[in-house]
């Protein structure tokens, strides 16, 4: 064996069991808040079909993650806002609360991430800001107990409600009045190497102030965009331009090195009166381009080199969700599983439930953990082996 062969063999070992939150650049939120979308095993199918192997959900329904199991499917779950400070005072309801929802799906669920909150710095119950980081830190701490901190990602993702300003991205700053609780997570962020992650949508950018926001910036469609004089970057769309703010005010925070990952964007294809731009060609527009420019792997003007990475909102039609009707139809897939609208993706037919479970040799050919990725471990430590005993 040479030195070189052994050098890429060390590379190869480390790559497999660094465990990455997040594959390739595209993954979608697997909302459930309704009564008429396709079981777990469909839904399971469907994403395989289209080639998404990146997921987040808003809970740990068991259901869910057994569904997912041997899927080669990479999956963040959720722990709701609701457990949070039940969680912060004590490090062993933590430690029950993984024990229960995550430890007995693995490793056969890739389970990559638990999202500690959902959008609880800006909201409105500031009890729970305060609960935040001592929540994530219980959770953090119960994974390492249990031997899964390096395997499993502790987040928590934000609504743009954090930041006091974002235009131009130059002038992206967080609030004030968040900071006393902003730079504690983002300190034990840094500390667990854990990512910003962001919901960015220009869509309620747009619906918030249609006569002011040119529609084909917010969509990315051609326009003439906006230059942001301080940095004399030209930005042809809002969605690059929302992730640059957020890289701006993690700077201004004293966090320049954090990854930005958009943990939610999509537009709606169907809403209010008073709901600008909700329809579905702009829907159809606004995901079709964000997937190409997604699947272009590539970084945004102000981080080139940091490839955008993100979660679209949302895979189904959600028929139960409050609010306005903008929010019941995010759906990339209607509540049957057909396609909402043609951007490549394939909707659910009637023959896919008999083959809800590929083969064992399928699963191998698309990249199933226990497959390819512990046959390059298995070859690594036979190769170190061998130049040891040389």
């Amino acid at each position: 064996m040479t030195y070189s062969s052994l050098f890429l063999c060390f590379i190869l070992l480390f790559n497999v069991l660094v465990t990455h939150a997040f594959t390739g650049t595209y993954g979608i939120n697997y909302g459930r808040i309704a009564d008429n979308i396709p079981a777990p095993e469909s839904v399971v199918t469907l994403l395989r079909a289209n080639k998404i192997k990146n997921v987040r959900i808003y809970d740990a329904d068991h259901g869910v993650l057994t569904a997912f199991k041997d899927s080669g499917i990479q999956i963040i779950i959720g722990l709701g806002n609701e457990f949070l400070k039940d969680i912060s005072v004590n490090e062993d309801r933590a430690i029950e609360w993984v024990k229960v929802n995550v430890q007995p799906y693995l490793p056969g669920t890739l389970i990559r991430g638990i999202a500690v909150g959902n959008e609880i710095l800006g909201g409105l119950d500031v009890e729970l800001w305060e609960v935040l980081v001592p929540a994530a830190k219980n959770v953090y701490n119960a994974l390492d107990k249990l031997n899964l901190a390096r395997k499993i990602e502790v987040s928590s993702p934000h609504s743009e409600a954090v930041f006091e300003n974002t235009y131009p991205p130059s002038a992206g700053v967080f609030k004030e009045s968040i900071l006393p609780y902003m730079i504690p997570l983002l300190n034990f962020s840094s500390q667990i190497r854990s990512p910003f992650y962001i919901n960015a949508y220009p869509f309620l950018a747009y619906k918030s102030d249609p006569s002011h926001i040119d529609l084909n910036y917010a969509l990315l469609e051609k326009s003439s965009g906006i230059y942001d004089a301080k940095t004399k970057l030209h930005y042809d769309n809002m969605f690059e331009a929302m992730i640059d703010a957020a890289y701006f005010a993690l700077e201004k925070a004293g966090f320049e090195k954090m990854p930005v990952i958009c943990s939610e964007t999509g537009w709606a294809s169907k809403g209010d009166e008073n709901e600008a731009g909700a329809n579905v060609k702009n829907a159809r527009t606004y995901n079709n381009n964000l997937h190409k420019r997604l699947l272009k792997k590539k970084g945004t003007p102000y981080r080139p080199k940091m490839v955008v990475r993100a979660y679209v909102f949302a895979l189904f039609n959600e028929n139960q969700k409050p609010g306005p009707t903008s929010e019941r139809n995010f759906g990339l897939f209607k509540a049957d599983g057909s396609i909402a609208y043609k951007i490549g993706f394939r909707g659910l037919v009637p023959s896919s439930a008999s083959s809800s479970h590929l083969s064992s040799k399928d699963f191998i050919l698309r990249g199933g953990f226990w497959s390819s990725q512990w046959f390059i471990v298995v070859t690594c430590v036979t190769m170190l082996l061998q130049f040891i005993e040389l």
